[in-house]
């Protein structure tokens, strides 16, 4: 005798409970000891298979730019400023204003297609505080980000408007030992 199977009809007229909505995280402090912490992160949550962005605002890296992004493993893309140097104040020739513009409208463009579950803004604060990204372009991003999208922004001396409007803020200190 042959047994037959029936697949049970499910009504699924009900909806989750609430859903998961992206955070924006801030790491600040004086130092420059929290990107290690935060790649880390990153690793774990491609490696679980999400897409993640990270981009280095002031870090320059040869023939990289936007266009020829670092893939590590196959979820993580790490961008960077298409400068042959390190950005450390704000007097930049054109071609370095313009490759600065140019990974923020990448930036700004990448954000809104929704194609990430994380995006990490390395040295975004120093890029604000320098007057190379305004202010109000970045609490535009933030507040056009997908619902679902985690945003984190990394630097010191962080704008009090980017903490305002963060759902969890890390400062990381020295303590001296006792």
């Amino acid at each position: 005798m042959v047994a037959q199977l029936q697949t049970p009809t499910i009504n699924l007229t009900h909806s989750l409970p609430h859903t998961v909505e992206g955070l924006v995280q801030v790491f600040t402090g004086p130092h420059r000891c929290f990107f290690t912490s935060v790649m880390a992160g990153a690793l774990r949550i491609a490696g679980q298979g999400s897409p993640v962005l990270a981009v280095q605002f002031l870090k320059g890296g040869i023939n990289q730019g936007h266009q020829h992004p670092v893939r590590l493993g196959q979820n993580l893309d790490w961008v960077r400023c298409d400068l042959p140097r390190c950005i450390d104040k704000a007097d930049l020739d054109e071609i370095e204003m313009r490759s600065v513009k140019q990974l923020w409208e990448y930036v700004q463009n990448t954000v809104r297609q929704g194609r990430y579950a994380l995006v990490i803004l390395d040295e975004l604060s120093l890029a604000v505080n320098l007057g190379l990204i305004p202010e109000a372009e970045v609490l535009a991003l933030i507040d056009s980000k997908p619902q679902d999208l985690d945003i984190i922004l990394t630097g010191p001396s962080m704008p009090a408007a980017f903490l305002d409007v963060a759902d969890q803020v890390t400062e990381i200190r020295h303590t001296l030992a006792q």
